[in-house]
């Protein structure tokens, strides 16, 4: 089956091609095709190369401040001290290690949100359709297109119904092209000229069709430009803002570091003694950390999203989803259960072609794209599925494929979001019936008989206001078909035939979650293409439309004014027979008064407005293949209250990002003040290179990182969406840290001063030990904006506590274990001195909890 590369496919007729690949229009078997899979490999194309872990560990190292310090350390061994050499080695392999494993974690986890969003492809096999994944397919599969799926392959069309492919990713041209079905004779022909051809990664922009797989892989068009395809992950515009912060950081820190060195010589301490306390203070106080950690905090999001069924496709939409205002979202599947039935129906007395058969029941029998893989598993759209097995249940299977067989379908118009209609045509007898399904107001453009659109008009209405979706059905018989299919050619001076009325109830958590969403200073809208009556209905049962707020119809939306739609677009709650680019004209008015909004869509045509939108969210059920492709996240449940989840789920990520800033940005901060003022003071070094490098390392990362997984708030939904360019220093995070600093720092040179005055031999271990602990004292107070025991409980976030243990008894080997004595020149404190340690350490718990509850007295709380 390979080596068809260089085959002129647009030159071969549809039966060469099936006996070329041998296959027909039943399709493969599956042994068949699961050999030709074998053969063949995968319908993928192959990634770049992936870094190797090993060159992931070595880029540990790269860091100007880490190599310093190597530097220093190998000074060191050449100066005679070979055990600081030794250490500082240790440590800076322990510290590559703990980036490694962080990178290397946050890669595994993106790599496992992709494989999840897997693309379906329907395919013929064995005369029966199926739907399987797109890289499954196999040269000689028959694969039927519709609006709205990606192409999978390349793929040779034999039967095209109003087709047009948008192609722009593979050939740049910004029209769709309209296809055909019938082979070219001409040579070398462009790939844009090749009208019987669909190429892998192009979009289906309107209509349907069939054809046969002739090349997959590496072996398609896009296969041959693989290689420019390969995107470098994007960097967050938080990661970009904490990058940017820390080199600006990172100036300040090595000005400091030099002042520290001058003032060391100054008072005559040895030269290279002060030069290696200043770089392992640079090192330490640089947080080189933090973009490594918010990446790990939102992948590690990601990942619990996708267990909430909410698929992340682009990193950044877990931190920006906090910000979200409004929520504009479809009506069916997402605020309702999408679980059509049929309740009402009206049938026109008229003479029908089938006997015991009205016409508008003979119209739901074959107006649809419902196929069955077996008689009891049918595949479609939520409203034909209801109507066919309403059809079905009525008749019996046998009989309504009797009838499908009687007559047989010859063409279609398949339903655009512009005319809200579809139309089918069969053969009858020697003539051809024509039926056509759509919205009422659709279907009465279309009928001759005036006196038909009252009923038509007055039943729809009424149903309407009692939340029933009205479909109206109209026909006519024709004696020939014309030279074209179009609507103009087709769709004019029909019979109206009767109409359908369906309910999809609400779902049930649905009302919940908005009225969460309105606690949460989140502003629900539903945009829908049903009647405004049915949508004004269901959003008033909801709790969408309240009092005073208005609903717009695409007609009058179609004719306000961008200032006059500016004006109401804050007090609007419901959108009705909406188009999809008027779903984009909103977008933008919201965004346009400041508002962060998220937009659902599951169309070929809603792709505009996700990618507008600040978060774009696709259906992932019914979702089409384009709207995936452009949106941030895919809904796998296609459920409204799963997005409240995310934007629950988003605040708590970005919460939990700020607490670790605030921890490792206050530690750093009270290690630069404990070793920049103590000469100052008159106090000796208190600290030695090796024992900063343990606070950096040990005391410092595992809390920090435990932090990620720290519960929401209890009040996260009840306060207002934060601004999306908010500093992470906001909120009183920037003073905490300053005046946090200065305590750990004055509590810490407090302790020294003490010691060194009551002439206490362990005094320096005293000093690492009271700023280790102190570190450790604060990580449990910043777990909460509240107090730790009134909101959450000490015991939530058991891997913090278990991060903290473990900190607290490495500190403690470092002081009682004699080998770790002689490598960091620490000695047991007796527990006096133990005592004094943690008694002094528990200060900084005990102003973080005070602070919180001047804030509570204080400052106005949401």
């Amino acid at each position: 089956m390979k080596k068809t590369n260089d085959v002129l496919f647009y030159q071969s007729n549809i039966d060469s091609l099936f006996k070329q690949f041998n296959t027909s229009q039943t399709g493969l078997s599956d042994a068949e095709a699961s050999n030709r899979l074998q053969t063949d490999g995968y319908n993928e194309l192959e990634e770049k190369k992936k870094t190797p872990p090993w060159v992931l560990f070595l880029h540990q190292f790269k860091d100007f401040m880490i190599i310093i310090l190597a530097g220093a350390a190998i000074l060191s061994g050449i100066f005679g001290d070979l055990t600081d050499t030794i250490i500082i080695f240790v440590i800076i392999i322990l510290n590559a290690v703990v980036g490694f494993i962080q990178e290397f974690r946050a890669e595994k986890a993106m790599e496992a949100l992709k494989k999840m969003s897997i693309t379906k492809t329907q395919v013929i096999r064995g005369d029966k359709p199926h739907e399987i994944e797109s890289r499954e397919l196999v040269p000689g599969d028959i694969v039927v297109l519709e609006a709205g799926n990606v192409v999978p392959a390349d793929i040779r069309l034999y039967e095209v119904n109003a087709l047009r492919i948008d192609e722009s990713s593979l050939t740049g041209e910004s029209v769709p092209v309209d296809k055909e079905a019938n082979e070219l004779k001409e040579s070398n022909i462009p790939l844009g000229d090749q009208l019987n051809m669909a190429f892998k990664g192009t979009l289906i922009a309107n209509g349907k069709a069939e054809g046969i797989v002739v090349r997959t892989g590496m072996n398609t068009e896009l296969g041959k430009i693989a290689g420019l395809l390969q995107e470098k992950e994007a960097v967050t515009p938080l990661q970009a803002r904490m990058t940017k912060f820390g080199k600006n950081l990172s100036y300040i820190i090595l000005g400091i570091c030099v002042v520290l060195f001058i003032s060391g010589l100054i008072r005559g301490e040895e030269p290279f003694s002060i030069l290696l306390l200043s770089v392992s203070l640079a090192v330490a106080a640089i947080p080189e950390a933090l973009p490594a950690l918010i990446t790990v905090a939102l992948s590690r999001g990601a990942s619990r999203l996708a267990k909430q069924n909410v698929l992340v496709r682009k990193l950044p939409a877990v931190e920006t989803l906090g910000s979200v205002t409004y929520i504009c979202s479809d009506k069916t599947g997402t605020l309702t259960q999408n679980k059509m039935h049929l309740v009402e129906k009206h049938e026109q007395e008229i003479e029908t072609p089938e006997e015991g058969l009205s016409m508008l029941k003979l119209g739901m029998l074959l107006n649809h794209e419902v196929k069955f893989e077996t008689p009891d598993k049918p595949i479609g759209e939520a409203t034909e599925l209801a109507l066919t097995r309403y059809i079905v249940e009525e008749l019996s299977y046998k009989t309504y494929n009797s009838l499908l067989k009687k007559y047989k379908r010859v063409g279609v118009i398949p339903f655009d979001s512009d005319r809200k209609c579809m139309t089918t045509i069969h053969k009858y007898e020697d003539k051809f019936l024509v039926i056509s399904k759509g919205a009422s107001e659709a279907i009465t453009d279309i009928i001759h008989q005036k006196k038909d659109e009252k009923v038509l008009k007055d039943i729809s209405e009424e149903w309407a206001k009692r939340g029933i979706r009205v479909l109206a059905y109209a026909y006519h018989i024709i004696d020939k078909l014309p030279e074209k299919i179009t609507p103009q050619t087709v769709e004019k001076n029909l019979i109206f035939a009767g109409l359908a009325g369906l309910v999809d109830p609400p779902r049930e958590e649905a009302k919940a979650a908005i009225a969460e969403c309105k606690t949460a200073g989140i502003r629900p809208v539903m945009i829908t293409g049903d009647h405004p009556a049915t949508a004004q209905a269901i959003a008033r049962e909801l709790g969408i439309l309240d009092e005073g707020e208005f609903a717009l119809t695409g007609v009058e939306l179609e004719k306000l004014s961008d200032k006059k739609f500016l004006s109401q677009v804050e007090e609007t709650a419901v959108y009705a027979r909406v188009s999809p680019d008027q779903k984009l004209r909103i977008v933008k008015a919201l965004q346009s008064k400041g508002h962060f909004a998220a937009m659902t869509g599951d169309g070929v045509n809603d792709a505009p407005s996700l990618r507008a939108a600040n978060i774009g969210i696709a259906m992932g059920i019914n979702g089409t293949d384009v709207s995936k492709e452009a949106a941030h996240m895919i809904l796998l449940d296609d459920n409204f209250a799963t997005i409240v989840k995310a934007v629950r789920e988003g605040r708590r990520i970005f919460d939990n990002i700020r607490k670790f800033v605030k921890y490792i940005m206050t530690c750093n901060g009270a290690e630069i003040l404990v070793i920049a003022v103590a000469p100052f003071l008159g106090l000796p070094n208190p600290l030695l290179p090796i024992h900063i490098l343990w606070i950096n390392l040990v005391t410092d990362g595992l809390p920090a990182l435990a932090l990620a997984n720290e519960k929401a708030e209890a009040n996260v939904m009840k306060r207002p969406p934060r601004e999306p360019n908010q500093s992470l220093f906001a909120d009183g995070v920037g003073y905490h840290i300053v005046w946090m600093g200065i305590l750990m720092a004055a509590i810490t040179l407090g302790t020294e001063a003490w010691a060194t005055a009551n002439k206490l031999e362990h005094w320096q271990t005293m000093v690492f030990t009271v700023l280790s602990l102190c570190q450790l004292g604060h990580v449990i107070g910043i777990r909460s904006d509240r107090s730790v025991f009134q909101q959450k409980g000490l015991f939530s976030n058991l891997s913090l506590i278990g991060a903290v243990i473990l900190t607290l008894l490495l500190q403690l080997g470092v002081v009682y274990l004699p080998f770790m004595n002689a490598i960091f020149k620490t000695q047991p404190l007796s527990l006096e001195e133990v005592g004094i340690c943690l008694a002094m350490s528990a200060l900084v718990f005990v102003a973080v909890e005070a602070e919180k509850l001047l804030k509570l007295l204080f400052v106005k709380k949401v």
